[in-house]
């Protein structure tokens, strides 16, 4: 598939097959009240499991340098999620290896985008719903329209879509936000925190469709 398609919450070995090539596999890791959160022990097996044509990722929240750190030396993630601040203290090429995670409101809210950090400190950034306590897996999804804005005004620039999608909808978000990417986790689950491998194909297959009519 052309579009990166990042499968996020994993926990079960049993769904890292399923992680597209050229996509990515998603850890929440240590973010407490999370039904998806592992430790970095656990992240540390299952990485070791990703298949190697696709990247492993870690999604945290308002992380130190040092766990920043930690997860590229210890745990050996290809590149880190960072819901919140961005610490202080981290050399260029770590930086450059960080995925911000960019609020963006809710449908119809009428808020204002967020302000997009420069291309050569971050070369990918994620987009998702404003406000939730926890990163990913809300099932909201954010006003897709400020999400194409932003888009078309940065081109070359690689936003990953996340927020409330779905198998059902993922073709529609694609053809209205033109993302590089999109990330799923609550709409491939059979309960909170659950992977289901059904819709886990079923939204890899979703993409390819949308792709194939649009070559």
């Amino acid at each position: 598939m052309r579009t990166f398609v990042k499968f996020c919450g994993l926990s079960d070995p049993a769904t890292l097959p399923e992680v597209p090539d050229g996509g990515a596999a998603g850890f929440v890791i240590e973010v407490p009240g999370s039904p998806r959160a592992i430790s970095l022990e656990r992240a540390t097996e299952l990485v070791g499991l990703v298949p190697t044509e696709s990247e492993a990722w870690a999604v945290v929240v308002a992380p130190s340098a040092e766990l920043i750190r930690r997860l590229f030396d210890e745990v050996g993630v290809d590149r880190v999620q960072v819901y919140g601040p961005v610490p202080e203290g981290l050399d260029y090429l770590t930086l450059h290896h960080l995925v911000p995670s960019l609020p963006v409101g809710a449908p119809g809210a009428g808020t204002l985008p967020p302000s997009i950090p420069p291309a050569e400190s971050f070369p990918r950034l994620h987009l998702d719903s404003a406000g939730q306590p926890l990163p990913g897996g809300s099932g909201s999804r954010p006003d897709w329209e400020v999400c194409a804005a932003l888009v078309d005004a940065n081109p070359g620039r690689k936003f990953v879509l996340g927020g409330g999608l779905t198998p059902e909808n993922v073709a529609e978000a694609l053809a209205t936000v033109r993302p590089w990417g999109v990330d799923v986790s609550s709409g491939i689950e059979r309960s909170p925190g659950v992977k289901d491998v059904a819709r886990m194909r079923a939204f890899a297959d979703a993409v390819a469709k949308f792709e194939s009519g649009h070559a």
